[in-house]
């Protein structure tokens, strides 16, 4: 049976993006998209507003371009796998699960200019194939 695992989002970075690099030297990126939502409560008549903090990591040229050009409140388009890692709390040593988006593509949709990048590359995509993961 076939099936697919791809998860796409448009929101706002809660916060610069998050660099680091493994030790055979891949950049590593981390970002937190919050996807936001309102809508009119039926019955009060208020306006209700909901935020999903989405965590997403991306590897390799994308990893470079997110720290470059993405800082806290640019807007974005973020595609990619959703991925969940087990670890245990080491309070409790319970069983604990993190979700993230290994992120494969990436377009900023901010309207003003960056410093340093064209209208164009603003606009092009920023792909990147998704690395070999163990496990899983």
């Amino acid at each position: 049976m076939a099936s697919l695992n791809k998860c796409e989002f448009i929101g706002n970075l809660g916060k610069d993006p998050e660099m680091r690099y493994m030790p055979n030297g891949n950049a590593v990126a981390s970002i937190t998209v919050a996807c936001s939502e309102s809508w009119k409560d039926k019955n009060t008549g208020e306006k209700v507003e909901h935020t999903e903090w989405v965590n997403c990591t991306a590897f390799g040229k994308l990893a470079e371009i997110m720290e470059k050009y993405l800082k806290k409140g640019s807007k974005v388009y973020v595609s990619g796998k959703m991925k969940t890692d087990k670890y245990q709390d080491k309070e409790t040593g319970k069983d604990k699960y993190s979700t993230k988006i290994i992120a494969n593509e990436m377009i900023m949709l901010d309207s003003k200019g960056v410093a340093d990048t064209s209208d164009a590359q603003q606009q092009a995509p920023a792909k990147q194939d998704a690395p070999a993961m163990s496990g899983g």
